[in-house]
């Protein structure tokens, strides 16, 4: 089955690159577009909103489409959004120290139902992705919070390498979050051992990790979405524990990515 995917890049590496200077690297590596941090200390931080639509043309002078940010959630981000062409707004799903998992989903579909007019208002779409820890932390989970909306309001972004360090299958996976996929992320990762087997406990953390070499198999990724007809944003994440490397990884991460979907 014919699929047609356009790949993004997060460029929180990246933040200290001018916008024509970003466009212009991300361009060089073989990415068609880029999810952009609206975060404290980027290209666009949250008070200077406004400026997203500017930050559009001019990574689109490098051929480079801003697909999702990572930011806020007020109007003036989904309506800055909007200006820009800018389809997506990517959050999580924490849950709270002091709260039950339950509990989180019902303060979280809260803040979800205060959102729905003005995500109709402007034809912004919310995307929640999964996370390992104390986060929605699964397909399963995200399909259970956002079933209750439409898919052109709240959308599920995939995370593969979060997902396997949970230990689901990507075709299981995606049979819960299909119904309101709307971009799929791509890292990878594994639990590597960080004490030796004479401690008490054995205490276990995150190593992120090249594409080829983690839990999530990026080429069962890929052949389930080519199976499903999985036309869309795929977007790769470059969060590396190496982070000196990040230039090296995402360069042979993108190329590696690309080789499965042609």
């Amino acid at each position: 089955m014919t699929t047609k995917i356009a790949f993004s890049v997060f460029t929180k590496p990246w933040q200290t690159l001018s916008l024509p200077l970003l466009g212009e690297f991300v361009n060089s590596l073989g990415f068609d577009g880029i999810e952009l941090p609206v975060r404290p200390g980027y290209q666009v931080p949250p008070e200077n909103v406004a400026a997203l639509p500017q930050a559009a043309r001019q990574l689109g002078e490098a051929g480079v489409s801003i697909f999702s940010v990572a930011g806020p959630t007020d109007e003036a981000t989904i309506a800055a959004c909007a200006e820009a062409g800018v389809p997506t707004i990517r959050v999580m799903a924490p849950v709270g120290a002091e709260e039950s998992y339950l509990e989180a989903e019902s303060r979280y579909r809260r803040s979800l139902d205060a959102l729905i007019p003005l995500l109709d208002r402007y034809g912004i779409q919310i995307g929640v992705q999964n996370h390992y820890g104390r986060f929605v932390a699964h397909a399963v989970g995200l399909h259970r919070l956002v079933a209750p909306y439409e898919r052109r309001h709240i959308g599920i972004v995939w995370d593969a390498a979060h997902e396997a360090l949970n230990g689901t299958q990507p075709d299981l996976a995606l049979d819960a979050a299909w119904s309101h996929l709307c971009m799929v992320n791509l890292k990878n990762a594994y639990w590597r051992r960080v004490n030796g087997p004479e401690a008490e406990t054995a205490e276990w953390d995150v190593h992120w990790t090249s594409g080829r070499q983690g839990r999530a198999s990026w080429p069962w990724v890929a052949r389930e979405l080519q199976a499903r007809g999985y036309s869309g944003v795929v977007c790769l994440t470059a969060e590396y524990s190496e982070e000196q490397a990040v230039n090296r990884l995402i360069a042979e991460d993108i190329a590696f990515g690309r080789a499965l979907f042609e």
